[in-house]
């Protein structure tokens, strides 16, 4: 075996890796963080060099495959800097934090024209190899059920959770062993230990073809289990990763009988499948399959796809565990315990957008693929955010809003109640003109009235303010106060939404509620005196203390 492949990340589990890749002659050198880490494999293993920086594997061009061990949150920087290096990738599971991560890998692989495997260590179990030619033969009829328990007392992870940790591999076996992917999602789960991180979950997956499936991964369960129960028609099968190897597969000739319309178990004795002919040490067979991949450039079970296949599923579940339904997604952040943001069960957030921290998407609402909003906004009832939108932070967007492909929302801009957007001028239902949308740009701090209407291809200007039912259709100045039909300009505003009064002897306004001075500078061009326009407000100016009627007559 050449000795060609790099391991990054020999810490709990990386240190397996370590010594299977280089019982196969493959392992040449290895990168930790650790210096004690280090330390301790140089005497162990004398042939292997060793090293702190990630950068010595990518350089390296006697490096041919790198094996990435390291913590979850860092597979998908290592694993698309060592493809972008020409290096074929090994990647523990999970793949990525996201599937948007996830398909960015394959992505570049692809283009690359390297492997990519994703360490899915039980497809090369002896035992699911054999459950494999079994249902395939029909031995045990039509599969109707798989269940599985992975529970442990064991080494309890912050950078993820309990689900990221345990379930993929069992998604991803159900997945081998089923032959397709779920319809239906459910996942319920609860935190103990940390408030922000599930400790155990229970997942549902239910199938096209009518076969469901469950899945109860812990962490804070007494002793260590590993089981995985697959029912057909005519026999069942019992996988226990935790006896012998030749007791580990039971086969149990059960069947259920109908008699006067009433379902009757016919029990019969479970006989042991043998594996210790062909046993192999699946982390061992894991590794030669990727080496043998690499070899033969012909992609294994587990490869890239596979793999984001069981990254969507995971991102279904922790989105279910989340309150979200179908259709939503979550960030990396999300992922690993810590919601980002929140979003109404009734909303839909597709795969591929992006929200921010902090933000709030409520009833009905729909984000969709390619949307990019940011932290601390507020999407209301009924709000549509088009492909290509980008909204700022600090956005409010009340009930019934649609904003359409083409659109640009910087920060601190109020959409009103019902206020209406476009993105063709001339619309008609038989010309296509996706490739022809128009630009409307909306500056920070601006103000749209309920039920008005902004024509595309304008911009707006910073903190102007557009009355209630007014149309625009031509651009906006900073701090304008547009009403009427069509839109026409009735004064100035100041940041605080009052309108400025008459100028003083200097030509100075002064807004009655925050006592900033304006100045139009020249023409048709307002500036605040007191602060810088993209400057946030102090905290005493950010919270209204007095009524608005209690300034009518000042301004």
């Amino acid at each position: 075996m050449k000795k060609s492949t790099a391991l990054s990340g020999a810490g709990y589990w990386g240190r397996n890796l370590l010594r299977s890749l280089n019982e196969l002659g493959a392992l040449a050198k290895v990168c930790d963080s650790n210096a004690e880490t280090l330390s301790e494999f140089r005497g162990k293993y004398p042939g292997v060099a060793f090293t702190s920086d990630f950068n010595d594997l990518l350089s390296d061009k006697a490096i041919e495959s790198i094996v990435i061990a390291s913590p979850a949150v860092m597979h998908f920087q290592q694993a698309m800097a060592a493809l972008e290096a020409g290096k074929d990738v090994f990647v523990e599971k999970p793949l990525a934090m996201s599937p948007d991560e996830g398909e960015k890998l394959v992505a570049a692989a692809k283009r690359c024209g390297r492997m990519l495997f994703v360490g899915h260590i039980l497809n090369y179990h002896a035992a699911v190899l054999k459950m494999k030619g079994i249902i395939s033969e029909g031995t045990i009829g039509r599969l109707q059920y798989v269940y599985s328990n992975r529970l442990n007392l064991g080494k309890i992870r912050r950078e993820e959770n309990i689900l990221w940790s345990f379930a993929p591999h069992d998604i991803s076996i159900i997945l081998n062993l089923i032959g397709e992917e779920p319809s239906e999602v459910e996942c319920t789960g609860s935190n103990f230990l940390h408030q922000n991180i599930a400790d155990i979950t229970m997942t549902n997956l239910k199938f096209p073809s009518g076969a469901g499936a469950h899945i109860f991964v812990s962490w804070l369960n007494p002793s260590k289990e590993q089981r995985l129960v697959v029912v057909g028609t005519k026999g069942m099968l019992v996988f226990d990763d935790t006896k012998d190897i030749d007791q580990k597969l039971l086969f149990y000739p059960h069947t259920i009988e109908w008699r006067n319309g009433i379902p009757t178990p016919q029990k019969a004795e479970a006989a042991p499948i043998k594996l210790s002919d062909s046993w192999k040490e699946p982390l061992k067979a894991e590794c030669e399959a990727f080496l043998n991949s690499v070899e033969t450039r012909k992609k294994a079970y587990s490869c890239g796809e596979e793999g984001l296949r069981v990254l969507r599923i995971l991102r279904k579940c922790q989105d279910r565990l989340e309150g979200k339904r179908p259709g939503a997604i979550t960030t990396a952040a999300a992922a690993n315990g810590s919601p980002a943001f929140f979003s109404h069960h009734t909303a839909f957030v597709d795969e591929g957008s992006q929200v921010g921290k902090g933000t709030k998407i409520w009833h009905f609402s729909h984000i969709m693929k390619g949307a990019k909003i940011g932290e601390r906004c507020i999407m209301g009832q009924n709000v549509c955010i088009s492909e290509g939108v980008i909204i700022g932070n600090n956005v409010k967007i009340q009930n019934n809003v649609s904003v359409y492909t083409g659109t640009v929302i910087e920060d601190d801009v109020f959409l009103g109640p019902s206020c209406v957007l476009t993105n063709v001028t001339n619309p008609r239902s038989q010309v296509n003109r996706h490739s022809l949308y128009e630009k409307t740009h909306f500056k920070r701090g601006a103000t749209v009235g309920a039920n008005a209407t902004i024509v595309c291809g304008t911009t707006l200007g910073k903190y102007c303010f557009i009355a209630a039912g007014a149309v625009v259709a031509k651009d906006v100045p900073d701090y304008a106060l547009m009403v009427g039909v069509p839109a026409r300009q009735k004064g100035w505003m100041s940041r605080h939404g009052h309108l400025l009064g008459v100028p003083d002897k200097n030509g100075i306004m002064t807004c009655p509620e925050s006592g900033y001075r304006y100045k139009e500078v020249e023409k048709g061009v307002v500036k605040c005196l007191d602060l810088d326009e993209d400057a946030p407000l102090p905290e005493d100016k950010k919270t209204g203390k007095v009524k608005y009627d209690e300034f009518k007559g000042k301004s």
